[in-house]
């Protein structure tokens, strides 16, 4: 299939995918929408060819819950992540995708879920399907929305039922490795009253010399009492453009937290969002963001107040050297309606050289005078000085900075799972 977008390509993908006419409709809707806007008027520069991004690429006939059904060559690469490993110690069920599919997917607990691939979960569950879908990201809210809505494939879908705790996290992995690939899951999650999840999302690709695209779009659904946690380590080749929408609501006395790591990418700009709809909803962000030589990393987090008593912290870590450029960009909005809430904001940077830069660009609106919101930052640069001195200890200048760098984030690595706080700290030494 040749890998120009337009109208044929689309109908061409539905139809492999044995969709409904209702989808169908949809992605042509999208994709005319993608026509019409333009890229972002903030943040980094996005230098994308559309004519040279492959948008669909399938090495598999279908999903399948056996590992040894898995292609020799896929299955060598989710196994040399550490992927599987994984499965087996820490999770109570993994997805694997692999450029445009879900190729492995297992669901290991025996607990009333449903835990598949977006694409299976419009076959098999419809109504609840559309229930959720696009409620809550709009495919009209930029150009990358419009384009996932136009080509979503992959993706998790999951219902967590009232009253339902499970023991493990649930893990999606996802891997580009071709060049110049467009990849576009589309990922929902419900938790539903009285009920808590731990999702785990790792992402990687090969290095081109080319651009590829990942423009991912999650919607999460939190019930009143209930609890979700979605963690995120990103490390994308710096060759592909990470544009992602991630957004979630969140009903009475409901608890959503993000915690996400980006490491890689050439351009990420990633803003995971709450909206507090009921009273006494909590929502919390944690991110980190290490920029290094020829990435603008633009990420943070967006916290809307709309019930009474709500509240929401976002924690913002940057680091940038060798001429990256690592920003935090957020906004909280405590509205109106939203009295005795309470927001923090606290953005930190770490800055190991001369060459490198960070900015944060925050958006505070609080609309009532019942309610607290509060923004703390701080910048701190590596001088010669500091470097100096730990090196007078007997320590090499790379030590020293991976000692900074580790003491800097050492909150951030506290909240993850252990086999990704492990992995962390390897990614950042190398």
């Amino acid at each position: 299939m040749e890998r120009k977008l337009d109208k044929d390509f689309i109908t061409w993908l539905s139809h492999k995918k044995g969709e409904d006419d209702k989808m169908l409709e949809f992605r042509l809707k999208s994709f005319a929408m993608f026509e019409k806007l333009d890229n972002p008027s903030f943040g980094p520069k996005i230098n994308l060819d559309f004519a040279n991004i492959n948008y669909y690429k399938s090495d598999t006939a279908k999903v399948t819950d056996k590992w040894d059904d898995v292609k020799g060559e896929i299955k060598d690469t989710f196994k040399s992540l550490g992927v599987i490993d994984a499965e087996e110690k820490y999770l109570d069920g993994v997805s694997n995708q692999y450029e445009s599919e879900v190729v492995y997917h297992h669901n290991k607990t025996d607990k009333e879920i449903i835990f598949m691939s977006t694409d299976d979960a419009l076959k098999k569950y419809p109504e609840l399907f559309y229930k959720y879908f696009n409620h809550l990201v709009n495919y009209a809210e930029n150009k990358y929305t419009a384009l996932n809505g136009a080509l979503w494939s992959g993706g998790s879908f999951i219902y967590i039922p009232p009253h339902t705790h499970l023991d493990r996290p649930l893990q999606s992995y996802f891997r580009i490795d071709s060049e110049s690939l467009g990849q576009f899951e589309r990922t929902i999650i419900i938790v539903d009253d009285d009920s808590s999840l731990e999702y785990i999302e790792g992402c990687t690709a090969k290095s081109y010399s080319t651009s590829s695209l990942h423009a991912g779009v999650v919607e999460i659904y939190v019930g009143k009492n209930a609890r979700c946690r979605y963690s995120t380590i990103q490390n994308w080749s710096t060759d592909v453009y990470n544009l992602v929408t991630k957004r979630a609501i969140v009903e009475e006395n409901g608890v959503m937290e993000w915690v996400d790591g980006n490491i890689g990418s050439q351009v990420t700009m990633k803003y995971p969002s709450c909206i507090l709809k009921g009273d006494n909803a909590v929502g919390n962000s944690l991110s980190i963001a290490y920029a290094k030589e020829n990435q603008a990393l633009d990420a943070g987090a967006k916290m809307i107040h709309l019930g009474k008593n709500t509240k929401s912290n976002i924690i913002s870590k940057s680091i940038a050297e060798k001429g990256g450029i690592s920003n935090y960009r957020g906004m909280v909005k405590i509205t109106k309606e939203a009295t005795n809430s309470l927001a923090k904001v606290k953005c930190d940077t770490l800055i190991l050289d001369d060459v490198s830069s960070s900015n944060t660009y925050p958006k505070n609106i609080l609309e009532n005078e019942s309610s607290i919101l509060e923004h703390e930052a701080t910048i701190s640069k590596v001088s010669e000085e500091k470097l100096n001195y730990l090196m007078s200890k007997g320590l090499s200048e790379d030590k020293c900075k991976e000692l900074l760098i580790m003491g800097f984030i050492a909150d951030f690595k506290k909240e993850l799972p252990m086999e990704y706080a492990v992995e962390l700290n390897r990614l950042i030494k190398d």
